[in-house]
């Protein structure tokens, strides 16, 4: 199973003006425990980060801090992770027919996670860890005022990896180019396409770090973890 991680991304939300999987959790950098994680799963046997060049220097040196049996690539990203994705896609090995796609930023996945959905992957062409909403969801207009309250039994919250047979999620990729679309997931351009994405359940600790806020949950959780 091949594994793609899009880190070419800035951390303005985070008050940094440098990548945000640069910043340190715990003594590691966001991205060291990603790769720690992937590094640990049965299914993940080559990963490819997508970055800016600027930043493959700090990416060799966390690789390398990790001893990783595992081969990693570092892949050119571009300016919007869809782009990135792209990018990723196109620097797979030829016999690769599977792919885990993992925000880097989603730092506390577990090695578990990456298993389950690596063996769904298996058996479904399209899949996404994701959470029931417990919430209860608004649909609000651009004035603020309430539109609709949809029934939270339908609804999950989207987190990665997200796994996809290459070959479809190429050609996605490529009408998408063709067509213009905008998408903030590879899901999304798999619906886009008419192509069926199946739900793996995820894990309520794998938050996505965007804010100093997310940096000090990802902390606790992480020291409960090793305690």
């Amino acid at each position: 199973m091949h594994l793609l991680i899009p880190a070419a991304g800035m951390g303005r939300r985070m008050g940094s003006n440098r990548n945000k999987l640069l910043l340190t959790l715990l003594g590691k950098p966001l991205l060291a425990w990603t790769l720690q994680a992937a590094e640990a799963t049965s299914q993940i046997t080559w990963i490819g980060i997508m970055g800016q060049p600027e930043d493959f220097e700090d990416f060799k040196g966390i690789i390398a801090d990790l001893q990783l049996s595992k081969p990693v690539e570092l892949i050119r990203g571009g300016d919007t992770r869809q782009e990135s994705v792209y990018n990723g896609l196109q620097a797979l090995p030829n016999d690769a027919e599977r792919v885990l796609i993992h925000d880097g930023a989603r730092c506390l996945a577990t090695p578990q996670l990456f298993d389950r959905c690596g063996e769904a992957l298996l058996h479904d062409s399209g899949l996404i860890a994701a959470i029931a909403v417990k919430d209860t969801i608004k649909v609000v207009d651009e004035a603020g005022t309430i539109q609709d309250t949809p029934d939270r039994s339908n609804l999950w919250a989207a987190q990665t990896p997200q796994g996809f047979d290459v070959k479809l999620l190429k050609s996605c990729h490529e009408k998408g180019k063709q067509l213009g679309w905008q998408v903030t997931d590879d899901a999304a351009l798999f619906e886009k396409c008419e192509l069926p994405v199946k739900i793996v359940e995820g894990e309520e600790t794998n938050l996505k770090v965007t804010t100093p806020v997310d940096l000090a949950i990802a902390e606790s959780i992480l020291r409960q973890r090793i305690s």
